[in-house]
């Protein structure tokens, strides 16, 4: 791979240490805005007229897709990096999706977040989890519109990487994805962030970073994407020539070892249209 995008060590500390970083206008703050103003309306959802809100909370599947790697050249490449390079990550990796937070919990006080807060998962509803699993190699939190603090900004718990690479690593044979005990995982020394900004600024997640829908008190429209980066292979938590990528790395630095030896006792699912897997699956 050819990068225009290095990671600092200053980023691939953080990232290493509590999973995530963010770049700052990653890709076109105008365009962004347009882009959900029509979405929203093409959906019923006037952002200037509040009674056309139908639902506090709205996904909302898009028209028009941007691959990342067009869009937001910059994240895409942080992404690959992050990832151990290029050729890793599943292409056509896309901004398709828009999670629109109107009025969520306005009609309560501002609760920051806290391991209280409900909600409290990480991405992956269409796998059974392994400590290498790589169906979801990277979250991508993109800012489609300005973030502000109380505006439903997602909740991020930083550091969360370790606690869940140690009950991963307790469970080779895998687990569901309702199966983790969150609210346990994410007491666990975790520093609690809002990730707020503007338009146009791209969060990168470990995979394993805890997060959560947060309120939105202010009641000004509130739109993200969460892009799915893939990994191509399992990740390798053994290598001989030590030469981890920072998503593995950052699994090491939580189990506090310098390499681990894995290997699931339990076959890999996963869905094969992404969808969720069903409750009833065992």
């Amino acid at each position: 791979m050819s990068e225009r995008f290095v990671l600092t060590e200053a980023q691939r500390e953080q990232f290493v240490t509590e999973g995530y970083i963010v770049l700052r206008q990653a890709f076109s703050r105008e365009d962004s805005i347009v882009w959900v103003r029509s979405e929203c309306a093409r959906a019923g959802y006037d952002l200037d007229a509040p009674d056309s809100w139908k639902s506090p909370y709205v996904r909302i599947p898009t028209e028009r897709k941007e691959l990342v790697a067009r869009y937001a050249p910059s994240a895409w490449e942080a992404a690959c990096a992050l990832m151990g390079g290029e050729d890793n990550v599943v292409p056509n990796t896309a901004i398709s999706l828009f999670a629109v937070n109107l009025t969520e919990g306005a009609e309560k006080p501002f609760e920051p977040a806290s391991p209280s807060s409900p909600g409290w998962h990480k991405d992956g509803w269409h796998f059974r989890h392994f400590l290498d699993s790589h169906e979801q190699g990277l979250l991508g939190i993109s800012l489609m519109t300005d973030v502000l603090p109380g505006g439903g900004a997602t909740f991020v718990a930083a550091g969360s990487v370790a606690p869940v690479a140690r009950y991963l690593a307790s469970h080779p044979e895998g687990v569901l994805p309702d199966d983790f005990p969150f609210n346990q995982l994410v007491s666990e020394g975790c520093k609690f962030i809002e990730a707020t900004g503007e338009a146009g600024d791209f969060y990168l997640l470990h995979p394993y970073l805890l997060h959560a829908v947060s309120q939105n008190v202010l009641r000004r429209p509130r739109a993200i994407c969460n892009v799915l980066f893939e990994q191509r292979e399992p990740l390798q938590l053994s290598r001989p020539d030590g030469d981890y990528s920072p998503v593995e790395a950052a699994i090491l630095h939580g189990l506090g070892v310098d390499h681990y030896d894995f290997a699931p006792t339990q076959e890999r699912f996963r869905t094969p249209d992404y969808g969720p897997i069903n409750p009833a699956y065992r």
